[in-house]
């Protein structure tokens, strides 16, 4: 069976995440659609970017994922439809693919499909979704697009190196307030090459122990792991370490690696 992934900021309380499922199941009615989210804060692209570059791989090859995250309509704005590693993703060119690929996409097409001018303010209802269609049932992106090889860049924060330290920062905070750094399990390694280390952030806090999961401590104590996106999470067993911790987006984490 297709499958259709919807990664949008429409929320659940109006119509417009209605109207979006509506129109695939007028023209795909035998399509199963997936929501990864639609709580994406409103325009937030690196959320969107963060939530779908850690969620799409679960997925089987040939899935397309339909992003709705700033698309309104003006004249600058390019819609693509893009394959890479397997998947489909139909989504603005607002910098989003930069954010979530880590290399080449294998094609990539500027959509062509013609606006319907009643769908002018929403044209997730219209041209994405006929774009999505006709690759979930199997249509080639030369058909609906026109080849490009460029994509809007946004840059991401990286974690920084110096002498001993690691310094990162706060990148994503999940529904379980569970804090997220930009410090990945592969970068991690690479510097530590097996010493002990101390992890410190806001209000002189620290942690010198990776833990394998969240129960590993008892209730209401700190804790940092490696989670399903492979980055390095502050959290609080069964609690709140955003609140708790005063970690917010943003915020540095410093990681010093020390002489075994």
């Amino acid at each position: 069976m297709a499958i259709i992934t919807l990664t949008t900021d429409l929320g659940d309380k109006d119509i417009y995440q209605a109207a979006l499922k509506g129109s695939i199941l007028k023209l795909l009615p035998t399509v199963n659609i997936v929501d990864i989210t639609n709580s994406v804060a409103a325009y937030n692209i690196q959320q969107a970017a963060f939530i779908l570059k850690n969620s799409f791989y679960y997925f089987p090859d040939d899935t397309v994922h339909l992003i709705g995250i700033d698309t309104v309509y003006n004249d600058d704005t390019r819609y693509l439809a893009i394959r890479y590693k397997n998947h489909y993703f139909v989504g603005a060119d607002n910098g989003i693919f930069s954010l979530m690929f880590d290399q080449e996409a294998d094609e990539i097409v500027e959509i062509n499909i013609m606006q319907d001018l009643k769908f002018l303010h929403f044209p997730l209802a219209d041209i994405f979704v006929k774009a999505a269609c006709h690759l979930a049932k199997g249509g080639k992106l030369t058909q609906i697009g026109i080849p490009v090889s460029d994509i809007e860049k946004k840059m991401t924060l990286q974690p920084v190196i110096e002498k001993n330290l690691i310094k990162g920062v706060v990148i994503y905070i999940d529904s379980f307030q569970n804090v997220i750094t930009n410090i990945t399990k592969e970068f991690f390694n690479t510097v530590q090459q097996g010493r002990r280390f101390m992890l410190s952030f806001k209000r002189n806090e620290t942690i010198n122990h990776l833990s394998w999961h969240y129960n590993e401590v008892p209730e209401g104590e700190k804790l940092c792991l490696f989670g399903i996106s492979d980055h390095l999470e502050i959290a609080i067993n069964k609690g709140n370490a955003s609140g708790l911790l005063g970690l917010n987006l943003g915020d540095s984490v410093i990681i010093d690696f020390l002489d075994a």
